[in-house]
């Protein structure tokens, strides 16, 4: 039987865990002040009262769809279902929201573009993780992680249909039969509250599938042998091994010697640092302070977050006191993470596996409702303590996310966003950042709603209502490779398309109504003024004979091509274009035109978001018009999409 001291890689020169034994992650508006009282009880003043058991207060509520699980793919599925007509119960465990992407934990959200690497097509996220990444840019100069959390909680309560249960625990199930779900109970220590949780369609966003392991579903942990699915990054034998959990840290500078004293439990690095983790800076780090993939990455955690702790601590005693970083000496401690940033645990089983051979082959899947991109980025489960190098990484093209991995085989009601999903090890791999979390979030909890308006199943809906539900995201600003928006309802789609100028070849204004909302490698999808035209500059929609009008849906230019996201890395941020992104335009007038009468409808100013949806009183009209009048930046009028509703 191994030592402890094996188990840990001879991780510290503190006594090992006590449970060694064990070894056997749309708008503009700014910030509001805090929530009003009515939103604070919102919860209980929609639950119904059953009474009393010892202090604790049972209460029962009824809606549409539950969420539980607050990180980014919770975020997106909860605002995703209430912006399509679902009553919303969001359910998150910790006080604030995010999950890894939080002030907790304070990793950066990456996703397809693969940390702004991937440079020949726009691979950046759209739809709702656009918005709050374009949000936070404008609106958080200062890199705060609280802020961030902030964001994400305005972004979820201004949400009329979503009602927000913070600190709140999923604890078990009800079923109304074997195959689903009736409620879900949720504890909430901080009020001794019990709740109840009745709904049609229910969302594990958990991360670690607590929802989804309670109802019974079937899931995987561990990695899959070579020969199950025909994958070559694969252990030749399958095992219960994982990736490992992380802890990060930050620092700050001083004007003076800053002296470090690390504990006495604190882990022993060699004198010369450890082989392939290399220390390019101290302000934040360090992802591959990573460990517990040997172990069960749920009921260890709390040994795993204490051994990671002593690991954090070495490290930083080998920055300040190895001598081998003297520019470290103003520098000192400033924060370190209070809980493990996980990778991996349960995997839930789907009518469809998404394997490694789909995503290398960018497959696009006829029931494809979400894209990743990110590289197949495997760890060993040793973690830090691996002597070889932290990670394979094995990049490949865009690929869609199907449907089919996104819901339950044996739960009729249960749908799963995040690193949850139906995916095997290698190929979670690459599904598991958060930017694609989150869309796969989008894309879950709107197919949710549809579940919930059509009385069916996700498995119906994959089978009878799958457009439906992609150009439901199409509208939405989501991205589905090789899915065009054939909307009936659009009637900009019957339109014909002019404009004040237009850049030769690429950018003609046909470009705003062809069905596509971003760049696709040569194809530029996007009408664009002439540079040398100063603004303003217009398009304008035709339409054969008169429309009555009350919805205009307008895509901007956002840079898709580039890396955004809130980094605390001053190298990764040097990346970036912070702020207002330049393309978009800033002030911009809508106008109605019916017959020789021109009225403007919306006026705009001061606008950084890439989506902009404008409802009003109907209007009789022959054509629409957009006039720019100044970008964020940029000398040209830029727009990718126009859409008109009846």
């Amino acid at each position: 039987m191994p030592t402890p001291e094996e188990l840990t890689g001879g991780l510290s020169r503190r006594r090992f865990m006590q449970t060694a034994g064990a070894a056997a992650v749309a708008g503009a508006a700014p910030v509001s002040a805090a929530p009003s009282s009515e939103i604070q009880r919102k919860a209980k003043s929609e639950a119904v009262p059953l009474g009393k058991s010892g202090v604790v207060s049972r209460y029962l509520l009824e809606t549409d769809v539950v969420v539980i699980g607050g990180g980014m793919a919770g975020v997106c599925a909860s605002i995703a279902a209430a912006r399509n007509g679902a009553r919303v119960v969001l359910v998150q465990d910790r006080s604030v929201l995010g999950g890894n992407a939080s002030s907790e934990v304070r990793m950066h959200i990456v996703g397809a573009d693969r940390h702004g690497g991937r440079k020949d097509t726009d691979s950046r996220e759209s739809g709702i993780m656009e918005e709050i990444r374009l949000h936070e840019s404008v609106t958080n100069p200062q890199r705060s992680a609280n802020v961030f959390d902030l964001i994400l909680y305005e972004w979820v309560i201004r949400e009329p249909n979503v009602t927000l249960m913070m600190n709140s625990h999923c604890c078990g199930v009800e079923m109304s039969d074997g195959e689903t779900i009736k409620a879900v109970t949720v504890s909430r220590h901080s009020t001794e509250d019990l709740f109840t949780i009745q709904a049609k369609q229910f969302l594990d966003c958990t991360g670690d599938g607590r929802l989804g392991a309670e109802a019974g579903a079937l899931y995987r942990h561990g990695r899959e042998a070579k020969d199950e699915y025909g994958e070559d990054l694969a252990p030749d034998q399958a095992d219960g091994k994982t990736l490992g959990s992380s802890i990060l840290l930050m620092t700050r500078e001083y004007d003076k010697p800053m002296p470090f004293i690390a504990p006495d439990w604190a882990a022993d690095l060699p004198p010369e640092g450890l082989p392939h983790r290399g220390i390019g800076s101290w302000e934040y780090g360090y992802w591959w302070c990573e460990w517990g993939g040997e172990f069960d990455i749920i009921k260890d955690n709390e040994m795993i977050r204490d051994e990671l702790l002593a690991a954090a601590m070495g490290i930083w005693d080998h920055v300040k006191n190895s001598g081998k970083y003297p520019q470290s000496e103003n520098w000192a401690l400033d924060w370190i993470g209070a809980i493990p940033g996980k990778r991996e645990s349960r995997r839930f089983i789907g009518d469809h596996v998404l394997i490694q051979r789909e995503v290398q082959a960018g497959e696009q899947f006829e029931d494809g409702v979400a894209f990743g991109g990110w590289p197949i980025d495997l760890h060993p489960p040793k973690g830090i303590w691996e002597p070889g190098p932290p990670y394979t990484s094995i990049p490949g093209p865009l690929y869609n996310v199907p449907f089919g991995s996104l819901y339950s085989k044996n739960i009729n009601n249960l749908l799963f966003a995040g690193r949850d999903i139906s995916a095997s090890h290698v190929a979670f791999g690459s599904t598991r950042v958060m930017a694609t979390c989150a869309v796969i979030g989008q894309a879950a909890g709107t197919a949710a709603a549809l579940c919930v308006k059509n009385s069916c199943t996700p498995r119906a809906l994959r089978k009878e209502a799958i457009q439906e539900l992609q150009q439901t995201l199409l509208k939405d600003d989501a991205f589905i490779i090789g899915a065009s928006n054939s909307d009936p309802y659009d009637l900009a789609r019957s339109a014909t398309a002019w404009a004040s100028s237009s850049v030769p070849g690429w950018y003609g204004p046909e470009n705003v109504i062809n069905g596509w909302n971003r760049t696709w490698y040569q194809y530029k999808n996007q009408w664009q003024s002439l540079p040398d035209q100063s603004l303003p500059q217009w398009i304008q929609l035709r339409f054969p004979e008169s429309k009555r009008i009350r919805e205009v849906h307008l895509t901007f230019d956002s840079g898709l091509h580039r890396q955004l996201t809130l980094s605390h890395s001053d190298s990764t941020t040097r990346q970036m274009i912070r702020g207002a992104q330049p393309e978009t335009a800033r002030d911009y007038e809508l106008i109605a035109i019916h017959g020789e009468s021109r009225r403007v409808i919306e006026r705009v100013t001061g606008n950084y978001q890439r989506k902009r949806v404008h409802r009003f009183t109907p209007e009789t009209v022959d054509a629409i018009e957009l006039r720019v009048l100044a970008t964020n930046g940029s000398s040209t009028a830029n727009v990718f999409e126009i859409r008109a509703y009846a």
